[in-house]
């Protein structure tokens, strides 16, 4: 039986993979997408989550804007990462559908309670949205198997010296989630710099032979450009895809059980994961980590998955 999903977003170029992942894969049934003010403000998240739906052939999938500010810092934007579009790079000019009408948290509310078995959450854009449906909704907790987000690091971050871009955008809604005692599964920067996407894998997509597959490559090519510029990487890691692979194949990702804080006050550290690998802190465990990924079974599931859409000819 295939695992019901929502998946909160702010596509974002591995975004829109991840959504890709989850669209073209049978074993889960995509109930619906939510979008908040991340890599982009917020009508831009949703309209390239609407895009990409709409290239996958799931326009049927409903999708709802939900928050587009952090709960209490300003928004600031990755577009030096991901444009000023947030999905720069190819010709996205395509047909959508119209947005459910409600608020994101009202449409994970009704489709968690709407479901007939518990409901796995995929966060992989700041954790607004979540944060902001387990303090007003506390009930609907039971509905759901497992919330698996992707942020936060056991090492270094990408935004500030020690803190990943999802949860420092919004360190008080990660704070939220880690305190609900929910099972949790955090997918951090540590393995998701192993997902890469390589010159290699580029051209996979290109030699897909559609164009679903030419756009996720000049996607990934775009996404090179920027990661090489601002942080000298020679491939991109696409980071969000691995939240969804955990979900389909959790042998995909090793995982340890461990205390996870989020720093709300440093000057220099804000939004940095603590990450108590070794029980130092006499914390209580709420999370499963992430700490390993098999690399060639992650891209073999993501290109399987875009194979599966299928889509017209490429050029």
């Amino acid at each position: 039986m295939a695992i019901p999903v929502i998946i909160d977003c702010d596509p974002g170029h591995d975004d829109a993979l991840a959504l890709l992942l989850a669209a073209g894969e049978p074993r889960l049934r995509l109930l619906g997408v939510t979008t908040v003010a991340g890599n982009q403000t917020l009508d831009k998240t949703t309209r390239n989550a609407q895009k990409i739906l709409a290239l996958a052939g799931a326009s049927d999938i409903p999708v709802a804007a939900g928050c587009d500010r952090p709960l209490v810092s300003e928004l600031t934007v990755a577009d030096d990462i991901h444009g000023a579009s947030g999905l720069d790079g190819p010709d996205l000019d395509v047909p959508v559908a119209e947005t459910a009408g409600v608020h994101a948290v009202q449409l994970m509310r009704q489709l968690i309670k709407d479901c007939a078995e518990p409901v796995t959450l995929i966060a992989i854009g700041p954790l607004t949205n979540v944060a902001l449906l387990l303090r007003t909704h506390p009930g609907i907790t039971s509905r759901l198997r497992r919330i698996v987000f992707m942020g936060g690091s056991t090492d270094r971050g990408n935004t500030t010296p020690y803190g990943e871009f999802n949860v420092v955008t919004d360190p008080e809604a990660a704070d939220v989630v880690l305190r609900s005692a929910l099972p949790l599964t955090m997918i951090g920067l540590n393995v998701t710099h192993r997902a890469l996407a390589t010159a290699e894998i580029i051209a996979e997509f290109h030699d897909l032979g559609t164009n679903l597959g030419d756009i996720c490559a000049e996607l990934m090519t775009f996404f090179a450009s920027t990661y090489r510029r601002n942080f000298g990487f020679a491939h991109p890691p696409v980071h969000d895809p691995v939240a969804v692979a955990a979900v389909l194949e959790p042998a995909i990702v090793q995982t340890v059980a461990a205390p996870v804080v989020v720093e709300l006050a440093g000057t220099y550290t804000r939004g940095a994961t603590a990450v108590d690998l070794h029980r130092r802190t006499g914390l209580t465990v709420n999370a499963d980590v992430a700490l390993g990924l098999d690399v060639d079974a992650f891209w073999r599931l993501l290109m399987s998955a875009v194979r599966r859409l299928g889509g017209s000819p490429g050029r």
